[in-house]
């Protein structure tokens, strides 16, 4: 990443504007991270949960809910900024 990019991030994370991201977890199966946490915010067994979970977050916040597959990848991408 640039700098540029790692300042964006910074300054979003932890705040209102930090998007969701549905990752892989290693205890729980799924789980909810906000930009820049290294920590799960809501975990589940199952993906759909969890994706289901993250999407009401980010329409509440008014941001993105981001899903990634088993690799992390970005599968999809739900947009709630207004």
């Amino acid at each position: 990443m640039t700098e540029k990019s790692d300042q964006y991030f910074e300054d979003r994370a932890n705040s209102d504007e930090a998007r969701y991201h549905v990752v892989p977890s290693l205890d729980e199966g799924w789980g909810i991270k906000r930009e820049d946490s290294d920590n799960h915010e809501y975990t589940a067994s199952s993906k759909s949960d969890v994706v289901k979970e993250a999407k009401k977050r980010a329409k509440d916040a008014g941001t993105m809910a981001i899903i990634h597959d088993d690799n992390g990848q970005i599968e999809e991408q739900h947009n709630y900024e207004s």
